[in-house]
């Protein structure tokens, strides 16, 4: 009975916003003109964003297979490697992990923490970090190489520096966080075995390929997991974009007339309330950027689809793109992957600390990329 009626409740509820917020943007835009803003926003996103971006992943996922094969990511690990103990308190193999999720995304990280021999050299405490380490650079090569697009690769570069200084921030935090909470448990071993035990589950029987045939089969296996991550990203793009668009942007120079990218300016009008809280943390003059942060908290891949609009409005100066790459980078869609990150690895009581610790991580990671740029820009 409790259940019925809670669920009544919340049907009441979903329809009852619902038709606020419809009824909001119609009364401004029109009905119709609202309806086919809509559907041709998502239709220019499809066309003139999804495809782009996913003609990135294909080419970052060939990449990045290529560089896995022939061993550049091993030898990036070992150069890494010193660096992990005194910046993140992780072993030095969590390199590895930083490597692959910003080469493809979040989700590496738990593949490699499910390897036997990967997650002996963690203690409980460490393992559950990795989702916010690896998160800070999930689709970091994809964030990278779509703001180089843009022509300012200094400032691309000054947010890597940023989501950088995030990861080390969301890392210790989750860190400091459970081990306050559950002090005895974080402390064990995840695996108590040797590494010459765990050794033989990664030998393998057989010849290898001739090295055209490793270099052919990389490449197009990596191409093709590229595109599954273009497909995965298509959602957010065509429903969280179309959605930010509308509440981001105003009239055309001919009015409301339901063409793409259309709306009503409801978010910069609120940011607006606050403007100098974004102008001095992030330096943001245009309050239509907010945005990006915003939608980055549910998909990296749906903030990426606003960049094409900012750049057209004339948004998009050195500082939008350092602060903008930096909290894409760190926060890059967390909100919508820690929870089954954490799932996987059976510590769904952590996904609040988790949640905390990134959050302020990805603010942290905008305001240090906004003032390094400042720095930059006066030497």
């Amino acid at each position: 009975m409790k259940a019925s009626k809670r669920s009544t409740v919340e049907a009441i509820v979903f329809l009852t916003i619902l038709i606020v917020v419809f009824w909001l943007l119609g009364a401004r835009m029109g009905g119709g003109n609202m309806l086919k803003t809509m559907m041709n926003t998502a239709h220019d996103l499809l066309l003139n964003t999804v495809f782009y971006l996913m003609g990135i992943t294909v080419l970052t996922g060939a990449l990045s297979k290529l560089m896995a094969e022939f061993g550049v990511v091993s030898l990036l690990e070992k150069f890494l490697r010193p660096l992990m103990k005194p910046l993140f308190n992780l072993p030095g193999v969590a390199a590895l992990g930083a490597i692959m999720t910003f080469l493809s995304d979040n989700p590496a990280i738990i593949a490699l923490s499910k390897d036997r021999s990967f997650a002996s050299y963690f203690k409980k405490y460490q393992l559950v970090s990795l989702t916010n380490f690896g998160t800070a650079f999930g689709m970091g090569f994809v964030v990278l190489i779509t703001m180089f697009g843009y022509g300012n690769v200094s400032a691309a570069f000054i947010g890597l520096f940023g989501a950088f200084c995030g990861s080390i921030i969301s890392t210790r935090l989750m860190q400091r966080s459970c081990r306050k909470a559950w002090p005895e448990e974080m402390e064990e071993k995840v695996i108590e075995a040797s590494q010459e035990e765990l050794a033989e589950e990664r030998i393998e029987g057989g010849k290898k390929d001739g090295i055209f045939m490793r270099f052919l089969n990389a490449m197009l296996d990596g191409g093709k997991n590229g595109v599954e991550l273009g497909l995965q990203i298509i959602p957010g793009v065509l429903i969280i974009t179309t959605a930010v668009i509308m509440v981001t942007f105003g009239p055309g120079a001919d009015g409301y007339t339901g063409a793409a990218t259309q709306g009503v300016p409801i978010l910069p009008w609120l940011a607006g309330k606050i403007h100098w809280v974004f102008e001095w943390l992030f330096g943001f003059q245009a309050m239509e950027l907010i945005a990006f942060p915003m939608t980055a908290l549910g998909s990296v891949g749906a903030s990426l689809g606003l960049l094409p609009s900012f750049d057209a409005a004339g948004f998009l100066d050195g500082n939008a793109i350092a602060v903008c790459t930096a909290i894409g980078m760190c926060w890059s869609g967390y909100l919508s992957t820690h929870t089954a990150m954490l799932d996987s690895l059976g510590w769904r009581k952590a996904i609040p600390k988790a949640l905390g610790a990134h959050t302020i991580a990805g603010l942290c990671a905008g305001i240090i990329a906004h003032f390094s740029f400042l720095l930059i820009s006066l030497l």
